[in-house]
């Protein structure tokens, strides 16, 4: 069977493209959708269907610029209702995609539409499930999300519907068929995720928790329940946008693409409310940036901590970035719903620079630095990785304050003496850094390498306990 996985590693996200005899079909398309085309138009195909497992937390789905540049047909599972024109596939319900055939599965759980989709081949064979976010690879996916958009929904009611979905539904299927799902490691739709993107589901029903075939129902709430962080606080933003609709990403990007001049950035950011984004590396941005701008560079998990920092989706945003990233930067935002880029920095940072505008500075010591020089006794030491990354190991006397928690403990960071801030390797803790610098704090290093290049000295620290048995 022709079905090509397109994985996106940034925001760990899997799209799936099927193609038979002129006819193609798109599953979970991401917000820029020509790679689509261009991958149709390749085999001289038409796109037909465009399949959605279910309303997205994660990501804004390009479902709807698919189907207008395509005439596509959009598809959601049984319960969907969006603001918009789709196919409500009923459960079993059978399309056609050339000689392929793609039949309905309702599974919910994740949410109340979620649906996996089983992929016939031309010869009648059963070859694999797509399964969205019901089941991932070593997970499954968490039911507390559609509570933040439809207080009823509890997680509670939502892993019982996904126990019978799995139970009922998926683990019956034959053991050869091979899954798809929509996200792998590192997304925040799950919390065990492998790395592996696909495998068999007779491999899944024996290694993955969730499919344990002697676990209770309840046992089966508690363990898929136990150790979810808070999501994201864009999740439900993207939701609604999803279900709702939302501005094409033509329009957003031409918008985004306004050069600014020095002069006329400076004025549209005293103009405006903008935020001004360096997504520049926490290297390049520590050595210089324009005074209150941001730091949350594109070279890590940039989605999810836009998301988590940036608290309004509509919030205006003014660009800083490595050049010939400008784009990229654009694109980012707009896959998680953040449209309104209103420009970007003509020539980068060094255009601000040269031309005599104010710049600052983020102060960086090296682990040897931090060995030979800081009195511990007197240097309050700052670790904005997540609770669970500190309770595995971290300095001895270290306070921990995650990032995504860091304006609700800002009055914990002293002003009136220096302090120490890491994180893991130093990209969070340069978040951390430009967000104390832009509330007037001055007097803090960051240390270069984080907590990886510490584990390396003889600086005091815990004793290691496995992050799996903290879960």
């Amino acid at each position: 069977m022709k079905i090509e996985q397109i994985y996106t590693g940034c925001i760990a996200h899997a799209a799936y493209y099927i193609e038979n005899n002129g006819e193609a079909a798109i599953f979970d398309p991401l917000r820029e959708v020509q790679p689509y085309i261009d991958r149709a138009f390749k085999d001289n195909a038409k796109i037909k269907y465009v399949f959605l497992t279910h309303f997205h937390a994660d990501f804004v789905s390009g479902h709807l610029d698919l189907a207008s540049k395509t005439n596509a047909k959009i598809v959601y599972g049984p319960t969907a209702k969006p603001a918009y024109e789709i196919i409500s596939a009923t459960h079993g319900q059978v399309f056609e995609v050339g000689n392929y055939k793609v039949k309905v599965i309702h599974t919910p759980g994740h949410t109340m539409e979620s649906t996996t989709y089983l992929l016939i081949d031309e010869n009648g064979r059963e070859h694999g499930i797509i399964t969205g976010d019901t089941l991932f690879i070593g997970d499954v996916g968490r039911p507390d999300l559609a509570q933040h958009v439809i207080a009823e929904l509890t997680q509670d009611k939502l892993a019982r519907h996904l126990f019978h979905s799995l139970r009922e539904k998926i683990m019956p299927l034959s053991d050869d068929l091979i899954v798809y799902p929509n996200h792998g490691a590192g997304s925040a739709c799950g919390k065990m995720m492998s790395k592996e993107t696909t495998d068999t589901l007779g491999n899944q029903k024996k290694t993955n928790y969730a499919l344990n075939p002697k676990m209770s129902e309840d046992e089966f709430v508690t363990a898929v329940l136990t150790g979810l962080t808070a999501p994201p606080a864009y999740f439900p933003a993207n939701v609604l946008m999803n279900i709702k609709g939302y501005e094409s990403l033509d329009a957003v990007m031409k918008k985004a693409k306004t050069p600014l001049n020095p002069i006329e950035f400076e004025a549209t950011a005293n103009e405006t409310r903008a935020l001004i984004l360096d997504t520049r590396t926490a290297e390049e941005f520590a050595k210089g940036f324009i005074p209150n701008s941001i730091n949350i560079g594109l070279d890590g998990n940039f989605a999810m901590w836009v998301g988590e920092m940036i608290s309004d989706i509509k919030q205006e945003i003014l660009l800083v970035t490595t050049l010939g990233n400008e784009e990229e930067s654009m694109v980012r935002l707009s896959r998680i719903g953040y449209d309104h880029t209103i420009g970007y920095l003509e020539g980068g940072f060094a255009s601000w620079k040269n031309k005599g505008f104010e710049t600052d500075t983020i102060d960086r010591i090296t682990t040897e630095e931090l060995e030979k020089s800081i009195n511990f006794a007197e240097t309050p030491i700052f670790d904005v990785r997540k609770k669970s990354e500190f309770l595995s190991e971290h300095l001895i006397g270290a306070t921990n304050v995650p990032l995504n928690e860091i304006n609700s403990h800002l009055a914990e960071f002293p002003k009136d003496k220096k302090f120490i801030l890491h994180c893991a390797g130093g990209y969070r803790s340069m978040i951390a850094a430009s967000i104390l610098k832009q509330r007037g704090w001055d007097n803090f290093v960051d240390v270069v390498g984080g907590f990886e290049a510490i584990k390396n000295t003889n600086l005091p620290k815990t004793d290691y306990v496995c992050p799996t048995t903290l879960l």
